[in-house]
């Protein structure tokens, strides 16, 4: 009986946080902790952890495409996690391995034209993940309604070290003139995966750490970042939503942050004298808090206005 009212309160608050939210991040990035903890807090053997995790991330890609979401990455398997026992990492990666032919052959996902490819140092895992992880590529190689990125022996810092030795590279072979390097040039030389910069970190288990996790997509970007206590078998739809809700509060607060600098350069220094600034007040004068606006439409005269000039 408390089981069946706690999934209708579920539902209930599910409806009402789905008719609060408004704008939705484009990517979103999942460390998806706690597997093994929980596992051991059922009872089970660490591999029954995973098992039960993969049906999470199953239920997240429906999420995402419910409220159209473009591009998720997924923290798979770091490369720290190599120094686990030798059984539980086989069974780890069966355990994706099937994942992988899964998602690939599902109709959902070919219903959904989600793109799926794997991000990460490849190359080291066993050979059989390696050809689900082609399988998978291959299959869905035509779509692009939702990007999936599957993590897999990856880590942060030896994304951001491969991508500074490639660019290495080309200056020293006369490919690149060093002058010419900039952000494209790096975002270019990073694992062939993510489209698009991070907008949102989930993690889930209680830890409060972002784990090396895509620093340059979501670090660059000031990612909104969102931790929480369930682990990720534990994960629920309400909570994901909770993590989107974030993410809008965030938004919010930046867009204001930006809108009040903007009003403040205007007034000191004057439309003319801060044509930049002018534009983006307009952009963002909705973020304003009202008593604001009220301010600045009383004070609207032809050297004040916000709308941008034509210089």
């Amino acid at each position: 009986m408390l089981s069946r009212f706690r999934q209708l309160a579920d539902r209930a608050y599910e409806h009402v946080l789905r008719w609060e939210l408004g704008e939705t991040p484009a990517h979103v990035a999942v460390i998806m902790d706690g597997n093994r903890r929980y596992a051991t807090e059922q009872g089970e053997q660490k591999t029954e952890g995973h098992r039960e995790g993969a049906q999470t991330t199953e239920q997240i890609l429906y999420w995402c495409d419910e409220l159209d979401i473009e591009e998720v990455t997924l923290y798979t398997f770091s490369t720290e996690n190599f120094e686990r026992p030798e059984d539980e990492l086989e069974a780890l990666f069966d355990l994706v391995t099937a994942k992988l032919y899964e998602f690939a052959d599902a109709d959902r996902v070919h219903e959904g034209e989600v793109r799926i490819r794997a991000i990460g140092e490849t190359d080291r895992l066993p050979e059989r993940l390696q050809e689900a992880i082609d399988y998978a590529d291959e299959q869905t190689a035509g779509y692009d309604q939702l990007h999936l990125n599957v993590a897999l022996a990856y880590g942060g810092r030896a994304e951001m070290l491969g991508a500074a030795r490639d660019v290495a590279r080309q200056v020293a072979d006369g490919d690149l003139d060093p002058e010419a390097v900039d952000d494209s040039t790096v975002s270019d030389a990073l694992y062939d995966g993510p489209t698009q910069d991070v907008d949102l970190i989930i993690r889930t288990g209680g830890d409060e750490r972002t784990s090396n996790f895509l620093p340059w997509q979501a670090n660059g970007n000031e990612a909104a970042v969102y931790f929480c206590a369930p682990y990720w078998p534990e994960f629920r739809k309400i909570d994901f939503m909770r993590s989107i809700r974030t993410y809008e509060n965030r938004e919010e607060s930046w867009r204001r942050t930006r809108a009040q600098r903007a009003l403040a350069l205007v007034r000191a220094l004057g439309h003319a004298e801060c044509a930049e600034a002018a534009r983006i007040l307009h952009r963002f004068r909705d973020a304003l808090p009202s008593s604001e606006r009220e301010r600045l439409d009383g004070e609207a005269t032809e050297d004040t206005d916000v709308e941008p000039s034509a210089d």
